[in-house]
């Protein structure tokens, strides 16, 4: 079973897509691209359709999604950490 999708290759995290994660957790990712999967152990408890590092990302890092930055930390972020308002600046604003 997958737990979250990563769009392309080169994305920094990936998008949750089952209920119930939950810190300390080993999870299935599908990346999109290429059709392969990467694997990763969750530090918090994450929403579905909220985003998981795949990456550690230091502050100030640009966050990629679909291919695209959507965003710049505000923080220090491990893999396996939820990225949300609390760690991550979108770039709309």
């Amino acid at each position: 079973m997958i737990d979250f999708l990563v769009h392309e290759d080169g994305d920094s995290v990936g998008v949750i897509v089952v209920e119930g994660i939950k810190a300390g957790q080993n999870l299935r990712g599908w990346v999109m691209e290429g059709d392969s999967e990467v694997s990763v152990t969750t530090l918090n408890a994450i929403p579905i359709g909220h985003k998981i590092a795949i990456r550690d990302l230091s502050e100030g890092a640009s966050v990629i999604k679909y291919g695209v930055d959507i965003g710049r930390t505000i923080a220090p972020i491990a893999i396996g950490e939820h990225l949300h308002v609390h760690n991550v600046k979108t770039r709309r604003w």
